[in-house]
């Protein structure tokens, strides 16, 4: 899986991060303004540059290969998502929900008795299944909102 991409997204694409996110691949957000320090991240941790940002894609590391980056061409991040999967050749059910959506950390599942008072007591009374990062403490269960971001998933498969 060493050749599974990673990313860096600029905050011209912010929402790029969690659909990534969602999909299981490793995305960092750059809250920066600072082009420079985008791109030297991308290089140290060897990710891939998400950007609008033209000047970035003119810089001499991506024009001569050595920092792969895409210019994100919409800015509608239904379409800027439909450019990334066909540009990169993602799958869009690559590793789907094992990623934090807020701080990108690998999710550890937990044990229902666990978590007991620390999710609504319905959602304790109904779901068996709970994940939870151990960076920000959220958790996950599939409940509704988990269906609806199944679904969102799935129509990126149409085009």
């Amino acid at each position: 899986m060493s050749d599974t991409p990673r990313f860096i997204v600029d905050h011209n694409v912010g929402k790029l991060a969690k659909w990534l996110r969602l999909m299981g691949y490793d995305a960092r957000f750059f809250r920066g303004e600072n082009d420079a320090e985008l791109v030297a991240i991308a290089l140290k941790e060897n990710r891939v540059i998400l950007t609008r940002d033209t000047r970035i894609m003119q810089r001499r590391l991506v024009t001569k290969g050595k920092l792969k980056a895409l210019l994100i061409k919409s800015d509608q991040p239904k379409k800027q998502i439909h450019q990334l999967i066909d540009s990169l050749n993602l799958d869009y059910r690559f590793n789907p929900f094992s990623l934090c959506l807020e701080c990108n950390q690998p999710l550890v599942e937990r044990e229902k008795a666990e978590l007991k008072g620390s999710v609504p007591p319905y959602v304790f009374k109904t779901q068996e299944q709970f994940r939870q990062c151990p960076s920000c403490q959220r958790i996950y269960w599939r409940g509704t909102h988990w269906r609806a971001m199944t679904r969102r998933l799935e129509g990126l498969g149409g085009g």
